[in-house]
């Protein structure tokens, strides 16, 4: 398995790490009870198996990523263009937008981002 590929329920949980890191594993438990409705073994389940995966680390009952959101943002990005559009960003772009239409400040941060990924 890839090392940043998180299944839906694992990206939810790994969101909970990502936004209340560090957090004791109790305080986990409860959180994953509250927002994603898990019973106490099931976090700690999902818990072990990232650790194992090297995605979490638990560490004297406190749970750190190791791996950063935005990395696994970007694998998991990366995945859906190469998988459903052969790669190409610009098909993506097409099929993403669908003809809605964007406000003229989403516009300007693309250009942005199009042009600082174009000279480096």
């Amino acid at each position: 398995m890839e090392p940043y590929k998180l299944f839906d329920a694992e990206y939810k949980f790994a969101c909970l790490i990502w936004d209340h890191e560090p957090i004791n594993s109790t305080d986990l438990v409860k959180l994953s009870q509250t927002k994603l409705g898990w019973k106490k073994s099931t976090t700690y389940t999902v818990l072990r198996k990232l650790c194992e995966r090297g995605i979490l680390r638990n560490e004297g009952a406190t749970v750190t990523a190791v791996i950063k959101k935005a990395d696994a943002q970007k694998y998991e990005s990366q995945t859906v263009v190469n998988k459903a559009f052969n790669g190409s960003l610009p098909q993506f772009l097409t099929a993403f937008l669908g003809g809605k239409k964007i406000s003229e400040k989403e516009a300007e941060e693309l250009k942005r981002i199009i042009e600082e990924a174009s000279r480096g």
